[in-house]
C-alpha cells in the first residue's frame, strides 16, 4: 500500500493519540531519520538535472512489558522531490513498512502480533497484514502460525482473493539441536502464487562445532529451490566455517505468473548456482586476519567462477577500527574476472575535535577484460557526524563517488538528521 508523505505522517499522529496510554503506564519510544540526497541523473525534462529527494523515517515503540504485556510498534517512510524534475514518478510516495499491536507473556513463550508486520521463519520472508501467534508447546516443542494478506499484493489487481498462511513447528532440546519444519501458501485472485515447504536445523556439537542449514521444496513446481548450509569449527586458535548454497531459479522464484516477487523473471532463464567455500578467521589481540574462498558455478550462463580474499581488521577503543582487504576473482566472463582492493576505517577517537566520527571506505577493481570499453572501477566514500542535545540528536554527513562501466561518473552526498526521544506515559 502506498502513502502519500502527509498520509504517513497523519497515521503516525492518530497511533498515538488512540493508544491507551491512560490504561497502564508505558514507555514511549521515538526514532526520526530525516535524510536529504543529492545527486545528478538525466532526466524526461532535462539532461544533468539536479535530483533532491527528502526522506522520513519514523520508528515509534509504545510498551509495557511489565504489567499487561501489550505493546504498539509502527515503522514507515515517506519521500518528497523537492526539486521536482520528473526523475521518480511520483513528487511525493510513502509506505508503512509495519504497524502492529503486540501481546506477549512469559508464561509458554506466548507472543500475538496483529496488523501489518513482517515474518521471518523458516521458508517465511514476508510482510503482510494479518495476524502471527507463537507459544511454546510442551518442553520440546515449540510453533507459531500467520495468516493474512501479503503486502506486496496490494498492487497485483487489488485485494480480492489474495491470501497468505502458514506457520512452523519445531523440536528442540536446548544446547543441542533445533529441527524446524515450515510452510507457507500464497493465493492472488483466489489462485495459487506460491506454495513452499522447507526445513531448517540448527546442531550443537562438543567441542564447541555447530552445523546450521536450512533446504526449501516448492510444492509448485515438485523441486528443491534451495539447500543452504554451513559448519563453524575451531582448529587451534583458527575458526573454520565452510558452506554450501545451491539455488536452482525455477523453483527458487516461483513460476507463477501472478507472483508478486520481483524478481520472478529470473525464473525463466532455467539458471542454477551452486555456490561453496570457507572462511578461516584468527584473532591476534586487536587484530582479526580472515582468508576467504569461495566458488560460483553457473550452470547456463556456463561460468566458474572462483573468488579468494585475506582481510586484516584492526580494532581500537571504543567503535574505532582500521582494515583492508584484497580479493581476486578468476571466472569466464568479464564481470566475474578482476582483482579488487579495499580499504576503510571507522575512527570515533577525536579528543578535542568538533566531531564524533569518521567514517572512509575505497574500494578499487581491475578487470582482466573490458566492459563496455571500461577496464576498471572506483568507489571512494567519506562521511562524519556529530551528537547534540545530550546525544539525542545526531547530525551526519557524507559523500559519495564512482565511476564504473556501468556509470560513466556519480558524485552524491547526503545529510542525515537522527532524533532519539523517549517518556514514560
Amino acid at each position: 500500500m502506498k502513502f502519500s508523505l502527509r498520509h504517513f505522517c497523519t497515521l503516525g499522529v492518530a497511533a498515538l493519540l488512540f493508544f491507551p496510554f491512560s490504561a497502564f503506564a508505558a514507555e514511549l519510544n521515538i526514532q526520526s531519520d530525516t535524510i536529504l540526497r543529492m545527486f545528478q541523473r538525466d532526466t524526461a525534462a532535462d539532461e544533468n538535472a539536479a535530483v533532491l529527494p527528502a526522506y522520513e523515517y519514523l520508528q515509534v515503540d509504545i510498551e509495557n512489558p511489565d504489567e499487561l504485556g501489550l505493546a504498539f510498534h509502527l515503522y514507515g517512510w515517506g519521500r518528497a522531490d523537492l526539486a521536482d524534475n520528473e526523475y521518480f514518478a511520483d513528487q511525493s510516495s510513502g509506505e508503512l513498512l509495519y504497524a502492529y499491536f503486540e501481546y506477549t507473556r512469559q508464561e509458554a513463550a506466548f507472543n500475538a502480533r496483529l496488523g501489518r508486520q513482517y515474518v521471518f521463519e523458516g521458508v517465511a520472508n514476508e510482510a503482510l497484514d494479518g495476524l502471527r501467534l507463537s507459544s511454546d508447546l510442551g518442553r520440546f516443542f515449540s510453533g507459531s502460525l500467520y495468516a493474512g494478506q501479503q503486502v506486496a499484493m496490494t498492487k497485483q489487481n487489488g485485494r480480492g482473493g489474495d491470501s497468505i498462511f502458514g506457520g512452523r513447528l519445531a523440536n528442540h532440546l536446548a544446547g543441542v539441536y533445533d529441527l524446524g519444519f515450515s510452510y507457507k501458501k500464497i493465493r492472488n485472485d483466489s489462485t495459487d502464487a506460491e506454495e513452499l515447504a522447507g526445513l531448517d536445523l540448527a546442531l550443537y556439537l562438543p567441542a564447541n562445532i555447530w552445523v546450521r542449514g536450512f533446504s526449501s521444496y516448492n510444492l509448485e513446481t515438485d523441486n528443491f529451490a534451495e539447500h543452504s548450509y554451513e559448519l563453524n569449527a575451531s582448529v587451534g586458535p583458527v575458526s573454520v566455517r565452510p558452506f554450501y548454497e545451491f539455488f536452482q531459479y525455477e523453483d527458487y522464484f516461483g513460476t507463477s505468473a501472478n507472483s508478486a516477487n520481483p524478481f520472478r523473471f529470473l525464473a525463466s532463464t532455467g539458471e542454477e548456482l551452486t555456490i561453496f567455500g570457507a572462511d578461516f578467521t584468527l584473532p591476534l589481540d586487536a587484530l582479526v586476519l580472515t582468508a576467504k574462498t569461495k566458488f560460483y558455478d553457473y550452470k547456463v550462463l556456463d561460468d566458474k567462477s572462483q573468488y579468494y580474499a585475506v582481510l586484516a581488521t584492526w580494532a581500537g577503543e571504543g567503535q574505532s577500527q582500521l582494515g583492508a582487504e584484497i580479493g581476486y576473482m578468476l571466472g569466464d566472463v568479464a564481470q566475474n574476472d578482476y582483482v579488487l582492493t579495499r580499504l576503510f576505517s571507522y575512527w570515533d577517537q577525536l579528543a578535542e575535535a568538533p566531531l564524533d566520527f569518521v567514517s572512509c571506505e575505497f574500494v578499487y577493481v581491475a578487470y582482466d577484460q573490458d566492459i563496455y570499453g571500461e577496464d576498471r572501477s572506483l568507489f571512494a566514500s567519506i562521511g562524519t557526524g556529530q551528537k547534540f542535545m545530550d546525544d539525542a540528536l545526531e547530525v551526519k554527513i557524507s559523500g559519495d563517488y564512482s565511476k564504473d562501466p556501468y556509470f560513466d561518473e556519480d558524485l552524491r552526498g547526503m545529510l542525515t538528521l537522527s532524533y532519539q526521544f523517549g517518556k514514560s506515559l
